[in-house]
């Protein structure tokens, strides 16, 4: 896997007229700073979550979360590894991958996620959130 960066989500930008919202990942120790595209309900719950705002039951990530706790794993990182072009009704769309890393007893494994579940998961766990460095220049481009 290629080096990792460490990144913090920046802000969160919900637009009513719009069933795609953007979050933005920005670099900890740097400069870097790109948008993910995702969904109106994840955006609304990483929002939710940022102003301290629970629910009355287990959202996406909540579940994903007791999921793991409740099979005695623990959450150690989320990766946002890598970004394809893929068609989508043979139309040319870039996504990003994530992936979920958790330790199970004595063995690291590696979930794959949407990014925008992977993100809603740090920041319910306060879960430190990376970027492989070549999706972060290919972002970037």
């Amino acid at each position: 896997m290629e080096p990792l960066v460490e990144m913090e989500l920046s802000r969160v930008l919900i637009r009513e007229d719009s069933d795609q919202q953007l979050i933005f990942l920005k670099e900890v120790d740097g400069e870097r700073e790109f948008p993910i595209v995702i969904g109106t309900a994840e955006a609304l719950a990483i929002d939710r979550r940022l102003k301290g705002i629970e629910s009355p039951r287990p959202l996406t990530h909540d579940l994903i979360f007791n999921v793991i706790h409740g099979l005695d794993g623990k959450l150690e990182q989320i990766v946002i590894s890598d970004l394809r072009q893929i068609m989508v009704n043979q139309v040319p769309q870039f996504t990003y991958f994530a992936l979920l890393i958790v330790r199970h007893r004595e063995e690291i494994v590696e979930i794959d996620a949407r990014p925008s579940d992977a993100v809603a998961l740090a920041v319910s766990q306060n879960t430190p959130v990376y970027v492989a460095e070549n999706v972060l220049r290919d972002a970037g481009q």
